[in-house]
């Protein structure tokens, strides 16, 4: 979620790094205000047509019929599992915790942790930022200045190597210098 959700690359950053005995947290950024006025809008468009709906729905409901009450429930699933998935998304964080070689990766929805992954690293600075892109570079190999624009730049992933081998994906970020310091950051505590 790093293309979206931004995390801290400094210390000075004090509402979203905290150091407290020797362990280091990184709280992610939430979504630029421009995202909230997406969300105002998709909800208004949600709520129109709940409202354009209802009467029909609840008359599909009332009919008794088995099949138009599964139709008309399963609408109103639908409608409430659209909105709560939205609000999920805006209202979600991410921290990631590094002390020594411990490593923890913690996900909250509406301040609330869902999921919580620890890591031992494979040593204290066992992080490694690499390169990913997923599609050819077409504009590239065409070489045409027109296309300069529609380059795939692909983005970068900041990994974390555990004492079993594995390879942890931490954050991602179109920016490598980003990346970069927020590795800096972490392998100092």
């Amino acid at each position: 979620m790093g293309l979206m959700f931004v995390t801290p690359k400094d210390e000075k950053e004090t509402d979203r790094v905290s150091v407290i005995n020797k362990e280091v947290t990184l709280k992610s950024y939430g979504l630029p205000m421009i995202f909230w006025g997406y969300l105002a809008a998709i909800l208004t468009v949600i709520l129109a047509m709940s409202l354009a709906i209802k009467e029909p729905v609840v008359r599909l409901y009332e009919t008794g019929d088995s099949i138009n009450k599964t139709l008309a429930i399963s609408v109103i699933i639908t409608i409430v599992g659209l909105v709560t998935f939205l609000l999920c998304f805006y209202f979600y964080e991410k921290f990631i915790s590094k002390k020594g070689d411990q490593l923890r990766l913690t996900h909250r929805v509406f301040w609330i942790p869902v999921v919580n992954f620890k890591y031992e690293l494979e040593n204290n600075s066992s992080f490694e930022v690499k390169h990913f892109m997923d599609s050819p570079n077409v504009a590239r190999m065409r070489g045409e200045q027109s296309l300069k624009g529609f380059e795939n730049r692909g983005y970068f992933q900041l990994f974390a190597k555990c004492k079993d081998g594995r390879e942890i994906l931490v954050d991602r970020s179109s920016q490598k210098k980003d990346l970069v310091k927020t590795m800096e950051l972490l392998n100092r505590y």
